[in-house]
């Protein structure tokens, strides 16, 4: 892996807020389709589960960049 790519793979929290709020897509966005499809099924757990990912968003996004960065070597 190169910079490049892996700039181009880290995910940022305006995306993630943007992709949550207008289509509640933001588990696609970090390629989690299973629980993308499970969040769309139950209307986002009926508003419950949206509300919990309102705040939860940051430390997914922290979760993913860091594993993604952690399989670069420097």
């Amino acid at each position: 892996m190169n910079q490049s790519y892996l700039q181009s793979k880290i995910k940022s929290y305006g995306t993630a807020y943007l992709c949550w709020f207008f289509l509640g897509c933001h588990y696609a966005y970090l390629g989690k389709w299973g629980y993308q499809i499970l969040y769309w099924i139950t209307l986002g757990g009926l508003g419950i589960w949206m509300l919990i990912d309102l705040f939860h968003i940051p430390t997914k996004i922290n979760n993913y960049n860091l594993k993604l960065t952690s399989q670069f070597p420097r």
